[in-house]
């Protein structure tokens, strides 16, 4: 029998860990003395720590192995499960690099712009949606009161979620200035009354980067050009249709150099 000082010497396990194992049920003395309180490990106790040393040297949380020990779960199944997470973590940590590595090639090209992508995901939501061809961008906010209008009349009660999501999706399949068939979509709290021309559908979330763009729409074919780049050096592919999310605009800024809006690139791994 060893005293929890000599126990902890020879497993090279401190006694505050010792102790909070004991507390834990993890690893319990083999004998408490009732007068003195001094704890007292086994033999056999030396192949346990070791074993529980052996497991947080793989990344196995306390929790997990209290499951292995207890008998809980099998230790094929707690490492499958482990083996799962590494994998996941190594995914993403892979994509962190190449990003890094984006940015470094960035810099060393000279091919610095005022776009910080960012991975997120695009929220599931049920939006009203118009689907029109227009002649350009000018022609497109001309009719967005109107889309409301109609929306408001045969949908009284209807309300839009907040914080307030609406974008624009193009269908063309490529970047245009001009004849551009695209849909507004405007998320809403449920499903309405449907007009002639007005659609609500459930959105799905997604996977997308992003970026901000300030200044004129004429510009912006630049942020989708640095996304369609950012996408070939990070190696994902659009899933959907990019999305337009206009911040500021006409509508509240005095300037085109103050408008505001957010590329939206749905992905997924090549």
């Amino acid at each position: 029998m060893y005293r929890i000082g000599l126990f902890s010497e020879i497993t090279k396990t401190t006694i505050k860990t010792l102790r909070y194992y004991d507390e834990i049920g993890l690893l319990k003395p083999t004998e408490i003395d009732t007068f003195t309180g001094y704890r007292y490990y086994s033999t056999d106790q030396i192949f346990r720590i070791y074993e529980i040393i052996s497991y947080r040297q793989i990344g196995l949380s306390i929790k997990q192995i209290k499951e292995i020990v207890l008998g809980n779960k099998s230790i094929e199944d707690v490492l499958n499960e482990k083996k799962i997470e590494l994998i996941d973590t190594k995914n993403e940590t892979e994509k962190q690099l190449s990003q890094i590595n984006y940015l470094l090639k960035e810099r060393k090209e000279g091919f610095i712009m005022n776009y910080k992508p960012v991975v997120k995901e695009l929220p599931e939501c049920i939006v009203y949606s118009k689907e029109m061809n227009v002649k350009n961008l000018d022609g497109y906010f001309a009719v967005i009161p109107e889309i409301g209008e109609e929306v408001a009349k045969a949908n009284p009660t209807l309300k839009c979620i907040i914080p307030d999501y609406n974008f624009t999706r193009y269908l063309d399949g490529e970047y245009k200035e001009t004849d551009i068939h695209l849909e507004y979509c405007q998320a809403v709290d449920k499903i309405g009354k449907e007009t002639e021309s007005i659609k609500f559908k459930k959105i799905e979330r997604a996977k997308a980067v992003c970026v901000m763009h300030q200044g004129a729409y004429t510009t912006l074919n630049k942020a989708y050009a640095y996304l369609v780049k950012w996408c070939e050096e990070n190696n994902y592919k659009l899933s959907d249709s990019p999305r337009e999310s206009y911040i500021d605009g006409i509508w509240n800024k005095d300037t085109e150099e103050e408008w505001l809006t957010e590329i939206q690139f749905p992905i997924e791994s090549k």
